[in-house]
């Protein structure tokens, strides 16, 4: 009897240690609310939050370049780069610009032409990632939830890469999102529809983007074409309710597809760890070529490996959601200037991301192995933009595409997922800690 008991007691601490170590602490960062420890001074107009209700989408992965990801206004003029520029390369700021830049992985004197390249957007979802305050002359990092309706700025791949209301730089987050701990305080309290099954981390476009596609968060109807680099003066609206085709597909590659999908204004979601690889053959997508969707939905792709082995990433139906999706990209910097990649100030995940209360897309890589298998792992951390021109997050008009030129794959199409029909509608969580 004793040793069953010792057994039992060992067992359960074992358990509860394991448990504790694969939890990340997570602090939510409320829009409106200053920040305690900020590299610029709150009050001083940098930056406008918006009251944006978050947005339930397929996945905790999406993709920077996906349609309708960040949202816009008809007042554009949310952030404010030129005075954020002449601030951290004022002389008496050298200190202060000197630990911005190392936390993005920049010299004090690329901080400039960075700024230059980036865009700012509103977020449409409570978005994951490493932001940093500012103490003792050091960018300190912390895991943040960011609720939706905070203004931040993004790079050329989609990436938010500032919060603007106080200038913090912010990283990708890295980690298991079915294991963070989200805690309220400091004034940021639980907002209302926050919903941890329902947040979002953000990965990078595949390829630089010439301009980013937003959707005004106050009229649903209303699409905002905002080229890169600009800050709202450049914008061109479009039709966001008018119904767009799904291009012919099967046998292009996945990168190809999902680009051709982006250009038109719809979007492939992943909830799985990879995506295909970009050069996995497309054998079929649902809905089909020709088929009439709104703005932003999605579109189930089928693939098959190059080894002959199948694979397949799924979405769901275009009607699950009236939101657009968002994909999956790993922390980069992007742009002609610098080149280097931060190293990592988040442990990473070990786990798929969290799955919400509604059906979720999921998006596994091919299997390398017979029997076909799905695998489950973020998408890598190193890749970066393909070789090629920049591409658009996607067009305003319905775009048209002629069937592919290269023939469809020869080995057996992998069965879709099952489509899913209903947003997730789970309610917020009572406690403080979730």
């Amino acid at each position: 009897m004793r040793r069953i008991a010792v057994l039992v007691a060992f067992l359960l601490a074992l358990g509860g240690c394991d448990s504790g170590r694969s939890l990340f602490e997570v602090k939510a960062v409320a829009a409106g609310v200053p920040s305690l420890a900020p590299f610029f001074a709150e009050d001083s107009g940098l930056g406008r939050d918006a009251q944006v209700r978050s947005r339930a989408v397929p996945g905790g992965l999406q993709q920077g370049d996906t349609p309708g990801l960040y949202g816009g206004t008809k007042q554009p003029e949310i952030c404010d780069v030129e005075r954020l520029k002449r601030f951290l390369t004022a002389p008496r700021n050298d200190r202060k610009a000197r630990a911005w830049a190392a936390a993005l992985d920049l010299r004090a004197d690329e901080i400039p032409g960075y700024l230059d390249r980036l865009t700012p957007v509103l977020l449409r979802h409570d978005t994951l990632a490493l932001n940093h305050d500012y103490k003792k002359g050091k960018a300190v990092p912390f895991r943040a939830l960011l609720q939706a309706g905070i203004a931040i700025l993004v790079d050329e791949q989609g990436l938010p890469s500032v919060k603007c209301s106080c200038g913090n730089p912010l990283r990708p987050f890295e980690g298991d999102t079915s294991r963070i701990s989200v805690t309220f305080g400091d004034g940021n309290e639980k907002w209302q529809g926050y919903d941890r099954a329902e947040v979002v981390v953000v990965r990078p476009a595949p390829r630089k983007l010439e301009r980013i596609t937003l959707l005004d968060v106050q009229d649903s109807g209303r699409g905002v074409e905002r080229p890169v680099g600009t800050t709202g003066e450049a914008d061109a609206d479009f039709d966001a309710t008018e119904r767009r085709a799904v291009p012919p597909l099967a046998g292009t590659t996945f990168g190809e597809a999902s680009r051709r999908l982006a250009e038109a204004g719809l979007a492939v979601a992943f909830r799985g760890e990879e995506p295909p690889p970009d050069r996995a053959r497309i054998v079929a997508s649902d809905p089909g070529a020709g088929a009439e969707l709104r703005f932003g939905a999605y579109v189930t792709l089928s693939v098959a490996a190059e080894s002959g082995t199948q694979g397949r990433t799924s979405t769901p139906s275009p009607s699950a959601s009236s939101a657009p999706p968002v994909g999956s990209r790993p922390p980069t910097s992007t742009g002609p200037a610098p080149s280097r990649q931060p190293p990592s100030k988040a442990p990473p995940g070990s786990v798929p991301p969290a799955s919400s209360a509604a059906p979720r897309s999921s998006a596994p890589p091919a299997a390398t192995s017979s029997p076909p298998r799905v695998t489950s792992s973020p998408p890598p951390a190193t890749s970066s933009p393909s070789d090629g021109e920049p591409v658009t997050s996607s067009a305003a008009p319905p775009v048209s595409s002629t069937p592919a030129s290269s023939a469809p794959a020869t080995t057996t199409p992998a069965t879709t997922i099952p489509v899913s029909t209903a947003p997730a509608t789970a309610p917020p969580t009572p406690s403080a800690t979730v």
